[in-house]
């Protein structure tokens, strides 16, 4: 633990069984890359990447294959050479067991890259804005789970400055230990990393959070940090307590400050970016390589080697599980993440995506459920006590059941993280998170809806208005016409010489219809 920092505390929280060591014990091994990849083109928070190939074009490793097509977007590449043979929606890793567009890439074995963009070792000498549209083109998200885009996140311009960053490598959810393993193998990567988010948000100092049962990872960051002489990196350990690695709960135990509601860490002169965030950026800046593989977590009782576990992203999680050494036979379900916040996948074929953390293969005994049926609140408030969030889980439970969506978010139901400490320790096994989840999707839902149709009324209101412009415009050029017709008639009248001729025509008529008259009153001979 540091020695020279203060270490503030959080409301709520679970002591849990980290079940860390079943799975760090060995450095990261890289495994093979599959026949098939499925690559999603919707692995991040915003708006899908726009497909820019076809099927039956050859890919190289590395080459960009679908582009971000808004401010909150990202790329994705292909992380390995091959031919795209489908686009088309496959399922992907999501609660519901839904299904997403997808580029599905043969891969060729060769594993050949794409020409890269220049590394940018002297990083100091490009602007922020090069180094976040390198960050962008990289298609680089959030790691520890959220998935937000990064180069988003590090674009502070026009907020307040921010003085500090976090880097968040508490790991506190039990069994994941990607982190782990990464801080250990990789840590000079992750101090290369922090100095070039540090240089693109200018942030003074950073703070490196990590709870204190990873010993050696927090020795290889000091060693790495002392090696660089960074001396405005500090690695600091908290004690171990879910979820320590909430980013909010982070900010508040490393520097006393609560983020407002609803509100951003920036706000307050702050910026969190998880560990293996921070070894993607240096990656994409000083070697110009795009985010195409992530470290996952293979372990539980159901996994026969637990372990972790460098995997191409659209690698097929049946993949990652049998290469790593196949169930077990006391694996009940694959669970996507941890045993609090992960989810059970409907079926192993779905892909590996950037915010893939762990592969859970559990026994029945280590996560159980769906526990016996959900009996009434009995509105003991346990739930309340452990809230991280300083929430009222069971009136958000109550109103999210009733569909009183305006309560809920009187609620504020948007400052639940879904740590599932309410739920773990609920005596009547309500699944509670799983309320909150219903409620925020109706409530986005509703708002897409209500944009669509303010979008429609709109565009329909614009359309009359168009008309209407129209039909004047029309109107108007009908009466210049006619004013112009009667301006000509009335000029003719007053010009002399036009009236000379007119009386000259006139002349001309009168005198033939005169000689028709005399012609028909002469007898024929």
């Amino acid at each position: 633990m540091s020695e020279s920092r203060t270490i503030w505390s959080f409301n709520g929280g679970l002591h849990l069984d980290d079940h860390k060591s079943e799975s760090n014990g060995r450095p990261i091994v890289d495994l093979p890359i599959p026949a098939i990849l499925t690559v999603p083109l919707q692995q991040h928070i915003g708006q899908s990447a726009e497909p820019i190939v076809q099927v039956g074009d050859g890919v190289k490793k590395g080459q960009m294959i679908a582009r971000a097509i808004d401010f909150v977007s990202a790329a994705v590449h292909a992380p390995t050479s091959g031919t795209v043979t489908a686009i088309e929606h496959r399922p992907i890793p999501h609660p519901s067991g839904l299904s997403d567009t997808c580029i599905v890439i043969t891969a060729d074995g060769e594993d050949r890259w794409d020409e890269l963009p220049e590394p940018m070792t002297d990083y100091t000498s490009y602007s922020t804005a090069d180094l976040r549209e390198r960050i962008r083109w990289a298609g680089i998200v959030g790691m520890g789970g959220a998935a937000f885009p990064t180069a988003v996140k590090v674009n502070t311009s026009g907020q307040r400055p921010i003085d500090t960053l976090i880097i968040n490598a508490a790991e506190c959810e039990p069994y994941i230990t990607c982190d782990d393993r990464l801080m250990r193998d990789q840590s000079a990567d992750i101090v290369d990393g922090i100095a070039i988010l540090q240089h693109i948000t200018g942030a003074r100092e950073c703070l490196i959070g990590i709870e204190d049962n990873k010993p050696e990872a927090a020795q290889a960051l000091r060693a790495a940090i002392a090696e660089r002489g960074a001396a405005n990196i500090d690695v600091v350990v908290v004690p171990t307590l879910y979820p320590s690695g909430g980013e909010k709960q982070l900010i508040q135990l490393l520097t006393g400050q609560e983020v407002p509601s609803q509100g951003l860490p920036s706000s307050i002169g702050v910026l969190c970016q998880n560990v293996a965030t921070s070894a993607a950026v240096a990656d994409a800046v000083l070697r110009g390589r795009p985010l195409i593989s992530r470290i996952v977590t293979v372990t539980g009782r159901g996994a026969q080697n637990p372990g972790n576990y460098r995997v191409a992203i659209g690698t097929p999680a049946a993949f990652v599980v049998e290469q790593s050494g196949g169930y077990s036979s006391d694996v009940d379900r694959l669970i996507l993440g941890g045993p609090m916040m992960g989810f059970a996948l409907h079926s192993d074929e779905v892909p590996v995506t950037k915010a893939a953390n762990c592969l859970l293969a559990a026994a029945k005994a280590e996560v159980p459920g769906p526990r016996d049926a959900a009996r009434p609140c009995i509105r003991c408030g346990e739930c309340a006590r452990v809230c991280p969030a300083q929430l009222l889980p069971q009136q958000l439970y109550w109103y999210a059941r009733s569909r009183d969506l305006d309560k809920v978010q009187d609620y504020h139901l948007f400052d639940c993280i879904e740590c599932g400490c309410c739920a773990y320790v609920c005596p009547s096994h309500i699944p509670l998170v799983h309320y909150y989840r219903f409620a925020k999707t109706e409530i986005w839902t509703q708002e897409r809806d209500r944009e669509r149709s303010d979008i429609a009324r709109r565009r329909h209101e614009a359309r009359q208005a168009r008309l209407e412009r129209l039909e004047q415009e029309r109107k108007a050029r009908l009466r210049q016409k006619k004013e112009a017709l009667e301006k000509k008639s009335t000029d003719a009248k007053d010009d002399p010489k036009k009236a000379a001729i007119a009386a000259a025509m006139k002349r001309v008529a009168d005198k033939k219809a005169a000689q028709s008259a005399t012609a028909e009153q002469t007898p024929e001979e």
